[in-house]
């Protein structure tokens, strides 16, 4: 197949763009140079700015593929240029969205790709599922040719698997540090809530069983493993991982909003619900596909990732300091 990646170097497209040369395929990078790297491997770049609509227009000139995945696509405004781009270029367009986009609470376990989309507590769940809206009613309106991919929390060598309270800008590795050194780490709420987490190599297996797959136009997928742990039990196997049982500090997710609003999407608008995904529908459209990394293997390769290279092993002084602010604040309260 001719590949359409925008993007191509983050978690998840840096997987898929493996996963594709691999295969065989004639895979086309279109960023603003940034994976360069992928060249010597066979892939080719489209130089250009995808926000620049005449600047796109132009890169993308006389070219059509067989299937396109956008995994910079973030608002409508960007759908809709897609779309604008795309049209008639691709047979085959897949949106990345989330699995935030479900509705929050969530009163179903495990989750269906037919649940509601309803996420209140989050502007990135709300803005995915104005592109989902979009982008179903071209679908259905001119046949655009897209299928929706829902992904949760997405892991690989370069991204370990945090909570809500480090999130993702802040070095991963201030988890693992904290409890190398005996250091409290912090678990939100009680520590029972269910997590699935997916290896971006597994998630990248299930998305490419889908590209070309044209039955599979008009539909969502969430692509998920099948293990789901509670956040206590991946706490100890970090410990496995790393050789050091963690220091948890369970922190009442009122008192984390309260002390820090900004985590409120992450929260009440996903990692506060039991995160367990049916993945029947995948495997119908993709038979064969499972989830085969478990945690504790993914977790290995990640950290010796880290390990390798110890300028990846930096970690931020001030998050470390605001975590231990926000334990001492916690148990001064609890007194």
């Amino acid at each position: 197949m001719k590949i359409l990646l925008i993007g191509g170097t983050g978690n998840i497209s840096s997987s898929l763009t493996r996963l594709c040369l691999e295969r065989g395929d004639d895979v086309w990078l279109l960023n603003r140079g940034s994976a360069r790297e992928w060249e010597a491997l066979g892939a080719h770049s489209i130089l250009c700015d995808i926000r620049q609509p005449e600047e796109a227009r132009k890169a993308l000139a006389g070219m059509e593929f067989d299937a396109a995945v956008d995994f910079i696509c973030y608002t409508e405004e960007q759908a809709r240029l897609d779309v604008e781009l795309l049209r008639g270029k691709v047979r085959h367009y897949v949106f990345i969205s989330t699995c935030m986009v479900y509705q929050k609470p969530c009163f179903q376990t495990p989750v269906t790709e037919d649940v509601p989309l309803k996420n209140a507590f989050s502007d990135y769940a709300k803005n995915k599922i104005a592109c989902e809206l979009y982008l179903q009613e071209r679908y259905r309106e001119e046949d655009f040719p897209v299928t929706i991919v829902r992904p949760s929390h997405t892991y690989g060598e370069h991204r370990l698997v945090v909570g809500p309270v480090l999130g993702w800008q802040v070095s991963h590795w201030n988890l693992a540090d904290r409890i190398l050194r005996g250091k409290p780490v912090i678990v939100h709420g009680n520590g029972r809530t269910l997590w699935t987490v997916t290896h971006s190599d597994d998630f990248c297996r299930g998305l490419y069983g889908l590209l070309g797959n044209y039955a599979a136009l008009g539909h969502a997928f969430h692509i998920t493993s099948d293990e789901a742990l509670s956040w206590d039990e991946i706490m100890e196997t970090y410990g496995w991982v790393l050789g050091r049982r963690p220091v948890v500090a369970h922190l009442s997710e009122d008192f984390i909003i309260r002390e820090m609003p900004e985590k409120l999407g992450a929260i009440r608008g996903d990692m506060a619900e039991n995160g367990v995904f049916d993945n029947s529908k995948l495997k119908r459209f993709v038979p064969g596909f499972r989830a085969e990394i478990p945690l504790r293997e993914g977790l290995a390769r990640s950290v010796a990732w880290y390990r390798a290279d110890p300028a990846r092993m930096a970690v931020s002084a001030e998050e470390d300091l605001r975590t231990d602010r926000m334990i001492e604040k916690w148990e001064s309260l609890l007194k």
